[in-house]
């Protein structure tokens, strides 16, 4: 009796595998990862993996791109609709357009990301930071989550890093390790490139996942996966944007004026963090009304 329910229970994994094969064959048989390039070039600079440590470290990110279904899926798919806003920005701040790479692995492409240390936005920029780069920030107004504002800053932040270091590796680092501690770590080790850093493994992995995710946005295919210009989520241009110097009571009120739900102004305007605007400083803002 026990024999024939095993037999049962083999018999049904098997056919359960067969019909997963035949329904779901990219899941089942995911490629190989791509191997690591002899050489690749980064906002102008060449990086070769001639050396054992660096194509050790790149290939573990390779993998981790590879197999990190999920949020590599989704920031194919999300791509389009940011990057589209950002390079723009990007070329008029004169930073090189392969720092959006950088904005990719920080949020996954995801303008909501909020980490666990209060990092928030595109770019992830910490409150204090933020605020530093002329990023208002408060229970109204938080515009670490206004893509075009947080960009500018963020570029500001890379110009200024770039100044410090000469190359845009050592400005990546300093972006997850802060510029305090890769300039110490520069000085005390007398070297010129954070590749050649002893760091924490954090930032170590960082400035490699930045050129895997780089590898994986031009050429996704290669990665095993496949998403296509229909499955991408697309720009959608504002209907409208509105300029306001005063108060909004009431948000909902200034929505319907407009012929907009409280909704879908929140979802076009995440740097609008309350029911109101209370404008006590009487500033300008840009508020974007959507598409319906």
């Amino acid at each position: 009796m026990i024999k024939k329910v095993i037999n049962c229970i083999v018999f049904g994994l098997l056919c359960v595998g067969v019909y997963a094969q035949d329904v779901f064959p990219n899941e089942i048989s995911h490629p190989r990862p791509p191997k690591v390039p002899s050489y690749m070039v980064f906002a102008g600079d060449t990086i070769r993996f001639e050396n054992r440590e660096y194509y050790e470290r790149m290939d573990r990110e390779i993998i981790t791109f590879t197999y990190m279904h999920t949020n590599s899926t989704l920031m194919l798919k999300r791509a389009k609709r940011f990057f589209t806003q950002i390079e723009p920005i990007l070329k008029e701040q004169c930073v090189p357009d392969d720092l959006k790479y950088l904005m990719a692995i920080e949020s996954n492409l995801d303008p909501k990301a909020y980490s666990t240390a209060g990092a928030a936005g595109l770019w992830q920029f910490m409150k204090g930071t933020a605020q530093e780069y002329s990023l208002e920030v408060n229970s109204e107004v938080d515009e670490r989550y206004h893509i075009e504002k947080e960009t500018v800053a963020a570029c500001k932040y890379l110009l200024d890093a770039y100044q410090k270091y000469g190359n845009w590796m050592t400005v990546a680092a300093s972006y997850n390790g802060g510029q305090n501690g890769i300039s110490r770590r520069v000085e005390n080790q007398r070297q010129t490139n954070a590749l050649d850093l002893w760091m924490p493994e954090e930032t170590s992995r960082y400035m490699y996942r930045i050129l895997a995710a780089k590898l994986m946005f031009e050429d996704p295919s290669v990665f095993g996966f496949n998403v296509t210009p229909a499955d991408e989520y697309p720009y959608i241009p504002p209907r409208e944007v509105v300029t306001v110097s005063g108060p909004i009571p009431n948000l909902t009120d200034f929505a319907e004026k407009h012929g907009v739900t409280y909704k879908q102004i929140k979802e076009a305007n995440l740097w609008l963090r309350s029911d109101k605007l209370t404008n006590k400083n009487g500033r300008s803002y840009k508020i974007i009304i959507p598409m319906k």
